[in-house]
């Protein structure tokens, strides 16, 4: 998906459109913010972030293609987030934070983090189902909100950008093996959310 993209937009961000940048901060900005959490933290993401788009304008003209846009854009977010994690000299805390109904039995779960047996589907057209998906949603949004920011990072990277989990190692400079332990504790907090709201219809 990344490469048609790509192809789309170099020309006209090179050219200075302003909406292909418009297009560009709209497609990526979600993976640049999950890479700066997972470095420094929540407090100073915002800024790191600012600072890798900065980075970006002034390094278009170099760009060579040798690695897709969505790579060379998080490589540098990467790179800006480590520059201002030394300056501060904080650490990244890999403590995972209580999450609102603690973890399930993770034998219920395929080692890619899936259902063995999906639950219950509740998906029906009344209004008192369109509510419930409401409450579900905001109860998610609570659980998501509850991980740890590298937690939270690793499941937004792999889930909603599709980044490769040696890519977000090479990102986050996390080795395999914690990639996917973050990723399957996040993924089991997640479903046990899931699973509690299904068995009560609460939170």
């Amino acid at each position: 998906m990344s490469q048609p993209l790509d192809a789309d937009l170099l020309p006209r961000l090179l050219a200075g459109e302003q909406q292909a940048f418009r297009e560009l901060v709209a497609a990526y900005q979600g993976a640049m913010r999950a890479v700066t959490y997972a470095i420094v933290g929540s407090r100073n993401a915002d800024e790191v972030v600012q600072d890798a788009w900065l980075a970006v304008v002034r390094s278009l003209d170099g760009f060579q293609g040798r690695s897709s846009l969505k790579t060379w854009l998080l490589t540098i977010t990467a790179n800006t987030a480590k520059s201002r994690l030394k300056q501060n000299r904080r650490e990244v805390l890999l403590d995972d934070l209580p999450a609102p109904h603690g973890t399930i039995d993770g034998s219920r779960f395929a080692e890619d983090g899936h259902w063995l047996a999906a639950p219950f589907a509740w998906h029906q057209d009344s209004p008192e189902a369109l509510l419930t998906e409401d409450e579900l949603r905001e109860c998610l949004e609570k659980t998501l909100s509850s991980l740890s920011e590298l937690q939270g990072s690793v499941l937004l990277l792999r889930e909603r950008q599709g980044l490769e989990l040696e890519e977000i190692c090479n990102l986050l400079e996390i080795s395999l093996s914690n990639v996917r332990v973050l990723l399957h504790r996040a993924r089991l907090k997640v479903f046990a959310t899931l699973e509690h709201f299904e068995e009560t219809g609460q939170c």
